[in-house]
């Protein structure tokens, strides 16, 4: 190749350029001594200046590209320009589009409207509107192109009423120009003023709506929601017999699931062909949320056996239904099916794994899964605090709270909740308060309700009612439902009349028609013999209308749940029960068992109210589970209120007698009953 000027040499870069690219750089021209040049060079091959700016593009070397055209003393062509906004806009390298443009205005090269597109693009893809702006103002001439790389610019960013500005000042409109507009809205959840543009542009005569722009007025009716909307919506695309794509019908399957009507959501995912994980997940997890767990859960099944392999946000929704439900036979296939296809140690899914296990009364396992992350994220160890506190062993719970600590990990609100109420369940009353004081004073963390419910309910079941009502006079935040429930439980525990007093006329007018804060004010006038004011609390219920949340128990036996309530005389095995039961009765008595009626109505012969008792929905659910399971087999019963203390007394006879560990998740906790004793210690 000759020189490009006399006496000189060009060396070509053979790491970096193709076979065949000449790199005329500064530091590569050398005079016959090899000294470096240091001044401009002449390039007149402009065909040879082009292929190098493109190589260097190509290879991601922009800042070299730009300084090579800075020493050169021609002026490059609009190819030159266009090529080297495109690399800054790749790289998203705004300092050095800004050189490129600065060098249009140095070398006097007048931009056409392509050139000038191009460098809009660049400016509001860098994140740059105000350079896009001053540009936009300056362009002679502005073509469809400009105006929508502006309204897309604005929109993306959530400057929707300079969009909306731009887009009605615009000469003429196409659909992309409809769509940026319209999804803007959507994006950044202004679902109506999205739904007032999709009719206005119906109206338009010139424009027809795309299958862009039905997806975003889809998602705007889901996002209000508004099935009827959505549902003109799919009239329309059916009518026009649009081509649906994957995005479309997701909208679809979103609309229908988000508006509560499954069934036609369920529609549309069967109608679909071509179901990826994303659809799959969306419809098992709006089975959940609309209560259809076992739905949910054949669904799941139904993907396992596909060919469309679960992500971790199915994995996660599918665990967090089970740990909700407490479906752990249900949780452990997911973590068999994870074990056999593979996962990501650090994924979130091990972190819902990690809380399933716990919420299903299975602390054992879940610190197996935790010890596996190489990396547990703070909600991996708030879900192990949180399963060892409700399983009864606080001490388990403090003790990872201590390592939490020395791992660097920062808690937040959430974990101190956690801490707090391992505190509570095991009447740690001073360490309790210590950590409630650390909260703001050591961790710079802010009391949130939850926190003071927790101290109060730490004080009040210990007695400790002067401190706790100085905390409440005193507390920044208004006391919520759940400090006052929590104080009136202290109130039942300990007899205090005036200050249950106090807690339930609070309650009452948070929750007026809660039936909980009646029954329990009566059962505390019950203790105290004031069958008069017992009397006067039902009969506010019945003028209110407030009836008594029945008490439910559940069992899982060989995958099927069996549901009992109070004296319930429905299940095909209602004799068996009551004849074990029967049996029970007086093994129990013999080692000791009296049975406590002290909240059983008072107008009812005493063998009655023994007969009562002895019918509730957890004894018939624990006694279901002894007969129908092999000796030794540990019993795992699900309560939807708090266990009665002497449902909680016979468990711990039985136990003992049948020589089984029974298991017994009431609303607040768990409760292991192993040869007589219980995880809580009685305090509960």
């Amino acid at each position: 190749m000759k020189s490009v000027t006399k006496g000189w040499r060009e060396l070509r870069c053979i790491e970096c350029l193709p076979k065949g690219v000449s790199f005329f750089t500064h530091s590569q021209f050398r005079n016959d001594k090899g000294n470096h040049l240091n001044r401009k060079y002449p390039i007149s091959e402009d065909s040879k200046f082009e292929e190098t700016i493109d190589a260097l593009c190509q290879q991601k070397r922009v800042k070299d590209a730009v300084e090579l055209l800075h020493r050169i003393d021609h002026r490059p062509s609009a190819r030159v320009y266009s090529t080297l906004i495109a690399a800054c806009v790749r790289l998203r390298a705004l300092e050095l589009g800004r050189r490129v443009h600065a060098h249009t205005k140095a070398s006097n090269f007048v931009p056409g409207v392509f050139i000038s597109n191009r460098l809009l693009d660049m400016y509001a893809k860098c994140g740059s509107l105000v350079d896009a702006q001053m540009l936009f103002d300056l362009m002679g001439h502005r073509d469809l192109c400009s105006w929508n790389t502006m309204i897309a610019a604005y929109a993306k960013l959530g400057r929707l009423e300079q969009a909306r500005k731009l887009f009605d000042e615009m000469p003429q409109r196409d659909n992309f120009s409809w769509n940026a507009a319209i999804s803007g809205y959507v994006s950044h959840d202004r679902p109506r003023e999205a739904l007032e543009l999709f009719r206005l542009m119906q109206r338009h005569e010139r424009s027809n709506s795309n299958k862009f722009t039905l997806s975003s007025a889809l998602a705007a009716s889901a996002a209000i929601p508004c099935l009827r909307l959505g549902k003109e919506i799919h009239g329309y695309l059916i009518r026009t017999e649009l081509n649906l794509d994957e995005v479309v019908w997701s909208a679809l399957l979103d609309l229908y699931g988000k508006c509560g009507s499954l069934d036609e959501a369920k529609g549309i995912f069967f109608q679909m062909k071509d179901r990826d994980v994303v659809s799959w997940t969306t419809m098992i997890h709006r089975c959940f949320e609309d209560g259809r767990r076992e739905e949910g859960f054949s669904l799941f099944r139904d993907l396992m056996r596909s060919s469309v392999r679960p992500n971790e946000y199915t994995f996660a929704g599918v665990l967090n239904a089970c740990a909700h439900h407490a479906a752990e036979h249900m949780g452990k296939e997911v973590h068999g099916y994870m074990m056999r296809v593979g996962y990501d140690p650090c994924s979130f899914a091990i972190s819902a794994l990690v809380h399933m296990y716990s919420k299903c009364g299975n602390p054992i396992v879940a610190r197996k899964v935790f010890n596996q992350m190489p990396q547990p994220d703070l909600v991996s160890w708030t879900s192990l605090i949180v399963g060892y506190a409700q399983n009864g062993q606080s001490d388990e719970a403090l003790y990872f709270f201590e390592l939490l600590l020395q791992s660097g990990t920062r808690p937040d609100q959430i974990t101190f909740v956690a801490v707090l109420s391992a505190c509570t369940h095991a009447g740690l009353v001073d360490k309790g308060l210590e950590y409630f004081h650390s909260i703001k004073e050591k961790h710079g963390l802010t009391h949130t309700a939850d926190h003071y419910a927790c101290v109060i309910d730490l004080l009040a079941r210990s007695g400790r009612f002067k401190e706790a009502e100085n905390i409440i006079d005193n507390m920044p935040l208004k006391p919520d439902k759940f400090l006052w429930a929590s104080l009136l439980g202290g109130c039942r525990i300990h007899g205090n009349l005036e200050l249950a007093k106090r807690a339930a006329k609070e309650l009452y007018e948070i929750e007026p028609e809660n039936p909980a804060t009646y029954i329990t004010l009566a059962n505390i006038y019950a203790n105290a013999g004031l069958w008069t004011e017992v009397a006067k609390v039902r009969k506010d219920m019945d003028n209110i209308g407030i009836v008594k949340k029945p008490g439910k128990s559940w069992i899982e036996i060989k995958r099927q749940v069996h549901v009992f309530l109070v004296g319930d005389k429905s299940h095909p095995k209602t004799s068996d029960i009551h004849e074990f039961l029967g049996k029970l009765s007086k093994k129990m008595k013999e080692e000791g068992y009296v049975p406590d009626t002290n909240f059983v109505l008072h107008d009812v012969e005493e063998e009655q109210k023994e007969q009562n008792l002895f019918y509730h929905s957890e004894k018939l659910a624990v006694a279901f589970g002894i007969i129908s399971t092999p000796p030794g087999t540990s019993i795992k019963v699900f309560k939807n209120l708090r266990t009665c203390v002497d449902c909680h007394t016979a468990i711990k006879y039985i136990s003992k007698i049948v020589q089984r560990k029974i298991i017994v998740r009431d609303s607040n906790r768990f409760h292991c009953f192993d040869n007589g004793k219980c995880s809580c210690k009685d305090y509960w």
